[in-house]
């Protein structure tokens, strides 16, 4: 592995933790705070490694899609760390694996709690865990790409976007892959405006705009109350609500439809997919909560809410769904594993696989009734290849396993199944809240530091896509990385891989 460009990657990014961190600061500042001081004691160390880490170039800059997946890895891991650590020195979250998995649930854009009056926290703090969901929405590495020229040339700058990007694919929207995660951040920035401005509008003070804003924007869902978003009035759900469903869409529906592609973009099956089901979702709960809500709009508000907050793995609540009747409660459920778009800022498994799966098992059936028939499987027209297929399949293998491994690890909690079934599939698909002992008025508190270590993986391996993160436990990449190889002999097979990319 090339070790280099290994150390170069990983501490640009605690560079960049140092410049994210100076923003609580500012917030302190603004607030008369002195928390601002732990904020200092971590970000000041950070910029200093950054900055000289930026005039010591890596020898060799090429790297394929292994070194990719380790940096992806092992970048979200010292995010993670580093992020937890003011918490910790304010003494706001005292237990330091309780910080570390609030900024995990953080930076993953989860949501999950371990605090019980989150009204306590700083305006720092606060602002701190919300601005995390901006950070991780979108991923640090694809952010990276938009501001510096990171080694490698196309070629690894795709390897690393491939790693971070959620969902079965990720290409390139225009020719240069640097433009396209700059055309992805404009998106997800100008929709995150306008979302702000609208909450001011609606009567939100800036402060709770903007980390609402931010925290739908990653569809990560920490509020700066309680109550999460039921404190509001009414248009500020539906606001809250229609942006929720808007960061679940595949951001390549969005380009399209800006730069006079619309056509192509209402041709994307996933979209269309995601859309019915949250509008059959929203139907089904309306009529199922319609005799235990204040009338028909009451329960439409709340069931369009909660299905988009769930759907999109945002995870704000505007009430206690754990109440609702068994069929509303399923289809959240059902919901949490589905999750969002590919391409998006959501969790779950995404849209796209469920329906490639779909045109999988048609494709067999049809095999069968036809044996000599040969058919392509084709998404939005075009066909899809043996191997996004085989690697669709690997996924929906490895993310069960994923999920019996943890919910079997939890069970030695001897707790009720519903509240362990729930907080795996919570915290592996990035959603948040869960049912039972986890549902929109609990948190997770209560989990020995075992089973919140164990919640803190799968938090890190449902937003990673499982496999950045189940790589860091394999032992062939940490001999790869202790032993000294020449890059050089990996050169010409490199230039091979580029060429092909390019």
């Amino acid at each position: 592995m090339n070790n280099s460009v290994i150390r170069f990657i990983l501490l640009y990014v605690v560079g960049f933790m140092g410049i994210f961190l100076m923003l609580p600061i500012f917030v302190a500042l603004i607030y008369h705070e002195s928390v601002w001081v732990d904020y200092a004691v971590v970000a000041v160390p950070c910029l200093i490694l950054g900055i000289i880490n930026s005039r010591i170039k890596p020898k060799e800059v090429s790297f394929y899609l292994k070194e990719g997946f380790f940096c992806t890895g092992a970048s979200w891991v010292i995010l993670s760390v580093i992020g937890a650590i003011p918490l910790w020195l304010t003494n706001e979250i005292p237990h330091f694996v309780d910080a570390v998995f609030e900024t995990v649930s953080g930076f993953t854009t989860t949501g999950a709690s371990i605090l019980d009056n989150v009204e306590a926290l700083s305006h720092a703090s606060l602002f701190w865990r919300s601005f995390t969901h901006l950070v991780g929405g979108m991923g640090v590495l694809v952010f990276l790409l938009t501001i510096i020229p990171l080694a490698g040339g196309e070629g690894s700058q795709f390897n690393l976007m491939k790693a971070e990007s959620p969902g079965p694919s990720v290409g390139k929207l225009v020719p240069k892959l640097k433009n396209t995660a700059q055309m992805l951040y404009f998106i997800y920035l100008g929709l995150c405006a306008l979302e702000i401005i609208l909450l001011l509008i609606a009567g939100m003070t800036p402060f709770e705009a903007i980390n609402t804003g931010i925290a739908t924007a990653g569809t990560g869902g920490f509020g700066i109350y309680s109550s999460s978003i039921g404190g509001f009035n009414v248009a500020c759900q539906w606001i809250v609500a229609i942006f929720m469903f808007v960061f679940g869409v595949n951001f390549n529906f969005y380009y399209y439809v800006l730069f006079h592609h619309a056509r192509d973009a209402f041709r994307m099956e996933e979209v269309r997919m995601y859309a019915l089901l949250t509008a059959i979702s929203i139907f089904i709960i309306t009529l199922n909560t319609l005799s235990c809500s204040a009338g028909l709009f009451d329960a439409l508000t709340k069931a369009a809410f909660q299905v988009t907050s769930i759907q999109s793995s945002t995870g704000f609540s505007t009430t206690d769904f754990d109440m609702w009747p068994q069929t509303s409660r399923c289809v959240l459920v059902l919901l949490m594993f589905i999750g969002a778009c590919a391409g998006s800022t959501g969790g779950g498994i995404k849209v796209s696989r469920f329906v490639l799966m779909g045109k999988a098992v048609h494709k067999e059936l049809i095999s069968y009734i036809h044996p000599r028939s040969i058919r392509k499987t084709l998404m939005d027209g075009k066909p899809v290849t043996h191997d996004t297929v085989r690697s669709n399949n690997v996924f929906f293998g490895t993310f069960m396993l994923v999920f019996f491994v943890s919910v079997f690890v939890l069970s030695f909690e001897n707790i009720d199944f519903s509240t362990v079934f729930t907080s795996v599939i919570a915290c592996l698909s990035n959603i948040g809240p869960g049912l039972s002992l986890v549902g929109p008025t609990r948190n997770f508190a209560f989990y020995t530091d075992l089973s919140k270590i164990i919640l803190i993986l799968d938090m890190l391996a449902g937003r990673l896509e499982l496999f950045p993160i189940l790589m860091l436990f394999h032992p062939t990449i940490w001999q790869d990385l202790f032993t000294k190889r020449k890059v050089k002999e990996l050169k010409h097979a490199g230039k091979i891989l580029n060429d092909d990319f390019k």
